[in-house]
């Protein structure tokens, strides 16, 4: 199946009639065109730098190839003879193409079949054709995605939800007990007051509230030991006090989860729905973990079965929200998160509609529900998108204030008519729950370097293939060393012989460094890196949209490439600093990050960008793979937190769950504690790549002999 947006040759390739000559020139032609791009995409990679217009030849060479191919496989005209001398010519030249890229990743993907075609290329595509005088096909017409219906009531429902039902028949919610009070006339009912709103924001001065008063904060409750940062706790007191609306848009890296899992503990707002974007529901549902304790914490995955429908707080994706609305409708929750609520700013998107739909059944449950909208985006920005999220948290509905808005704005005894009536509504809006605190605001609560890993899952394919490679060299060396336990007459019942699993994952080390194409830890993590890079980059498009510009540190090439499609598809601009670069042109990229404020993201590599450049001018940073050593790691992150730096530093790691990268981050964190007790804060690196590699081995060997595998 093609990929939405991308044109379907698969008519052509089944014999369809294909390009017709014009003006009868001879179809050699064709051959002597492709011969020439081929070349000139040969030449234009002499200098080892890959650009997007070399992606793009090569990918339009790549595409008239095999259409050609085609077309010569289906012309009825051809004598045997000649067809096979002409698919001859063009195996040459797709032998030839082949060869060019082979130092590429990044070009080799673009002869999958399932790679996605950019408009560019298959416009330099229908060119070469023309220059060859072959008219080519009409354009197909491009693909609409039209919105998908809402799947009819009761759609996916998971089987432990209705285990759930069966064992609760008495506990069905009832959704008539809160049924909302009538709306009172007021001085203010005859009024458009929804514009005037979002005016007050936009023309608010420099000296303007931008959170509402919190309370001290007191004696917070934190289970497992953990503290809360002041700024933290003052949140969950409100939520104690009784406060049940939030708009928490606090800055990246200020600890926005924490805070609103545990202000449903205080509000007993179980069970509790949250509702986040693909990249950080594994997050979540680790951070319940560490801050509810006392309760279970499920994720819905695809079509729901692995959910755990006894589960006190369900997290979901905005992707997968639909196909499970019907059982999410009637579930009871009492309370609901949605993170990066600037999600829902387009209020006829499906996902939209759909947070709508939730909250407002929620509210009719639960009188005064617990409803957090998490996002760090600036209110300033785009304000009328945040009126679906005033909506979600029940201030507003699609015409005017609803009743608690309301009596605050007719508590200020003015109408928009009024001059001191635009500060003063804003303030009544704030006072709903607008919460918002920056980095440099709270520097002194917060450590002024710190790292925060974010696990995601490897869904899919590429997640299956990357498990089994892990599982397949597990057995490969417990397999080694059953085989050296047995040439030596010793016996496998007696225990794990340490010093024997240190010998085999030196062999295998061995293997790999000398056989680096095979499965083996090396290409593994190239294999978890180009899976995580799209991950990576979609949350540091995220980072960039609600905290500034994010550095962002990858190892391969081919990773670097991935995110910075991703970066472009987003409209994100970015600056690539790279190793193959002259001193010129990465100077002139590292002064377009630091210069220019249109310039979000610097792609960067962490061999040749993590060491002599400064970018503080950053302060979150995303590690979309990891080093092998904790020095490499805090020299790239160093490249931001260093003198010059008025705000903390975040380096967001991101994790692939269940494979060997949350082991080697575990490595390289131990690695570091022996470096700051032996060395006394010394940058000296205890230990080597070499070593972190033959740990990571030693464990998985070790896990896997306890596992009886």
């Amino acid at each position: 199946m093609a990929r939405r947006g991308q044109p379907q040759n698969s008519a052509r390739r089944g014999g369809a009639p294909g390009p017709r000559r014009r003006g009868g020139r001879r179809r050699e032609d064709v051959t002597a065109v492709l011969t020439r791009a081929v070349q000139e995409v040969r030449s234009a990679l002499g200098n080892g730098r890959v650009t997007s217009s070399t992606r793009t030849k090569f990918q339009a060479v790549a595409l008239a190839l095999r259409d050609e191919r085609a077309r010569v496989r289906a012309d009825e005209e051809l004598t045997d003879a000649r067809r096979n001398d002409r698919l001859k010519r063009l195996d040459d030249i797709a032998t030839d193409l082949a060869k060019t890229a082979v130092r590429h990743p990044a070009l080799l993907a673009l002869l999958s079949e399932d790679a996605v075609v950019s408009d560019d290329a298959r416009s330099l595509e229908r060119d070469m054709l023309r220059r060859a005088g072959v008219e080519p096909p009409a354009e197909p017409e491009p693909e609409v995605e039209e919105p998908e219906a809402e799947p009819a009531k009761p759609g996916v429902v998971p089987q432990s939800v209705v285990s759930r039902r069966l064992a609760n028949p008495f506990l069905e919610p009832d959704f008539s007990a809160a049924r909302p009070a009538a709306a009172r006339p007021t001085p203010l009912s005859g009024w458009e007051l929804l514009d005037p709103l979002l005016r007050s924001f936009e023309r608010a001065s420099d000296g303007a509230s931008t959170s509402m008063a919190l309370p001290g904060p007191g004696n917070v409750r934190v289970p497992g030991g953990r503290e809360l940062m002041p700024h933290q706790a003052k949140l969950v007191a409100a939520a104690s006090d009784g406060h049940r609306t939030f708009l928490l848009a606090d800055e990246p890296g200020l600890g926005k989860t924490a805070q609103a899992l545990l202000a449903a503990e205080a509000a007993k707002a179980y069970p509790l729905l949250v509702v986040v974007p693909n990249v950080v529901k594994t997050n979540w549902v680790r951070e319940a973990g560490l801050w509810s304790t006392r309760r279970t914490a499920t994720a819905v995955q695809g079509n729901g079965e692995s959910v755990d429908g006894f589960a006190d707080i369900v997290v979901v994706n905005y992707e997968v929200l639909d196909r499970h609305m019907g059982w999410l409708r009637d579930f009871g929750f009492r309370g609901m998160v949605v993170d990066e609520a600037h999600f829902i700013k387009n209020k006829t998107s499906q996902r939209s509609q759909h947070v709508l739909a939730l909250a407002e059944r929620i509210r009719a449950f639960t009188a005064r529900p617990l409803l957090m909208a998490l996002t760090g985006t600036p209110l300033i920005n785009d304000i009328e998108d945040f009126l679906a999220i005033w909506e979600f948290l029940g201030w507003i509905d699609e015409k005017k204030p609803l009743a608690e808005l309301m009596d605050a704005l007719t508590a200020t005894g003015l109408t928009p008519a009024d001059p001191g009536f635009s500060s003063a509504a804003r303030q009544a809006v704030v006072d709903r729950g607008i919460v918002r605190r920056r980095k440099v605001d709270v520097a002194a609560d917060i450590p002024a370097r710190r790292i925060a890993d974010l696990p995601v899952e490897l869904d899919g394919p590429t997640g299956r293939s990357i498990r089994a490679a892990e599982r397949d060299l597990a057995r490969r060396m417990v397999a080694r060393y059953r085989d050296a336990l047995a040439a030596r007459g010793s016996d496998p019942a007696e225990g794990i012989d340490h010093e024997l699993v240190a010998r085999v994952a030196t062999w295998e080390q061995k293997d790999a460094a000398n056989s680096p194409n095979g499965d083996n830890v090396f290409s593994m993590m190239r294999r978890i890196g180009r899976a995580k890079a799209t991950l990576a980059a979609d949350y540091a498009v995220q980072l960039a949209r609600s905290a500034g510009k994010v550095v962002f540190f990858a190892k391969h090439i081919d990773v670097m490439d991935a995110a910075e499609e991703t970066f472009a598809q987003a409209g994100v601009r970015f600056s690539s600093i790279r190793g193959d670069q002259t001193p010129g042109v990465r100077q002139r990229n590292i002064d377009a990050f630091v210069e220019d404020p249109g310039v979000s993201v610097a792609v960067c590599s962490l061999t040749a960008a993590g060491v002599g450049i400064n970018l503080q001018v950053a302060s979150n940073i995303v590690l979309a793979e990891l080093p092998w050593t904790a020095a490499e790691q805090t020299q790239a992150i160093d490249r931001s937190h260093r003198i010059g730096q008025t705000e903390p530093v975040t380096a967001w790691r991101i994790l692939a769950a269940q494979t060997i990268d949350a082991r080697i981050a575990d490595l390289i964190d131990d690695k570091a504690g022996l470096a700051a007790a032996a060395l006394d804060g010394s940058d000296e690196e205890v230990g080597s790549s070499t070593d972190a590699q033959h740990a990571t081995l030693v464990a998985l060997l070790t896990e896997a002999l306890q596992a009886g595998d």
